[in-house]
């Protein structure tokens, strides 16, 4: 327990978790202040992030950074699947959606170029393992197509189709989880040597025992679960306070807020000249939401929801997903990394972010 009360001693931010169990008291004591608990879940969770930061680079030290990084993305991710499963039983479909197509942008464009600007301020020229990236574009890729689907067919079909929208969603949900096992199963199991990142030279705090990062990690990621309830449950009526759309809330403040543990390790292991790790974590979580996380709430729908969830997003979603994809599959084509590439990155999602505020879609 040692590294861990030094750490908690010397870092400021992880002060910040006496706001943890003033939370949770909050929501049971003033369930109708929803704004006070917005600020508060939102402040709660940073810190939270911060010890998932830690004890995941302490984790990659003995996994190495490509196990590193899908152990990070997938606890990550929990708290997406928690926000979406909260949003999923209240039959909040449009805030699901938008939340899946959300958090793919997010971590394709805000989270990578976000990294590449951080590192890049601090290292002239970074270098990372472009495999891991091709491989991860070609995942989004595929479940780009499995969006694109449900959403042309139903508008060219002249016929009502919701239920063989539904029946073509399920389908393609099971699909989509199979081709995300088999790309672990070739990335980890089978061609392995291939993805192995990168030496780094930089050195940076001793990482914590092994034993210690499990426990961490497992103990951080409940209480992220925890408090990401209570946001998910005002969120919604702080958005209204704020003027914000269900399409924002949903592709730009869940995304956001359900990704801060991910950001949190991407940025400091990028400053850390660990730039696999970070490319790992950014586009290793947008594909796991893309081709594990979407389709299982597909199929949780089945059993908690109102009704069954397609996968018919709205057009621009769709768009928006496509061109992050195809803008991360070139920008990482090279291997190498500055920090005006990560600028290109944070403006393109700023664009989307601004179009989103201003002009808010119809959602169906």
């Amino acid at each position: 327990m040692d590294p861990l009360l030094q750490e908690l001693r010397h870092n400021p931010m992880l002060w910040l978790l006496v706001l943890v169990p003033i939370a949770l008291v909050a929501a049971q004591l003033l369930p109708d202040a929803h704004t006070l608990l917005f600020v508060l879940s939102v402040l709660a969770i940073l810190p939270l992030a911060a010890l998932l930061s830690h004890a995941t680079e302490s984790v990659a030290e003995k996994t190495g950074d490509a196990a590193g990084g899908l152990l990070n993305a997938t606890l990550g991710n929990l708290t997406e699947l928690v926000i979406a499963g909260a949003a999923l039983r209240a039959g909040e479909y449009a805030l699901v959606k938008g939340s899946i197509a959300g958090a793919i942008v997010t971590n394709t464009l805000f989270m990578l170029g976000a990294s590449f600007l951080l590192g890049g301020l601090r290292h002239h020229l970074q270098e990372f393992n472009r495999a891991t990236a091709r491989l991860d574009a070609g995942l989004l890729f595929l479940a780009t197509i499995a969006l694109i689907s449900p959403s042309a067919i139903a508008r060219a079909d002249l016929l009502p189709g919701a239920a063989v929208t539904q029946k073509l969603s399920l389908a393609l949900a099971v699909l989509l989880i199979a081709g995300y096992g088999l790309g672990l199963l070739f990335s980890l199991k089978t061609h392995r040597e291939i993805f192995s990142g990168a030496e780094h030279v930089e050195s940076g705090e001793p990482a914590w025992p092994i034993g210690l990062a499990l426990v961490t990690l497992a103990v951080a990621t409940v209480f992220v679960a925890l408090v990401s309830e209570i946001f998910v449950e005002s969120v919604q009526k702080a958005a209204e306070t704020y003027g914000m759309s269900q399409a924002f809330v949903g592709f730009i403040v869940v995304a956001l807020v359900g990704a801060t543990a991910e950001m949190a390790v991407a940025f400091s292991a990028a400053r850390r000249n660990r730039l696999d790790l970070s490319v790992g974590i950014a586009l290793g979580s947008a594909t796991q939401i893309a081709l594990f996380v979407g389709p299982v709430l597909v199929l949780l729908s089945y059993a908690i929801g109102p009704t069954p969830m397609d996968l018919q997003f709205w057009p621009g979603a769709v768009v928006m997903v496509f061109v992050a994809t195809l803008l991360a599959a070139f920008i990482t084509s090279g291997g190498r990394s500055a920090w005006f590439v990560g600028v290109l990155l944070i403006f393109v999602y700023a664009v989307f972010a601004v179009t989103l505020y201003l002009l808010p879609p119809q959602v169906p």
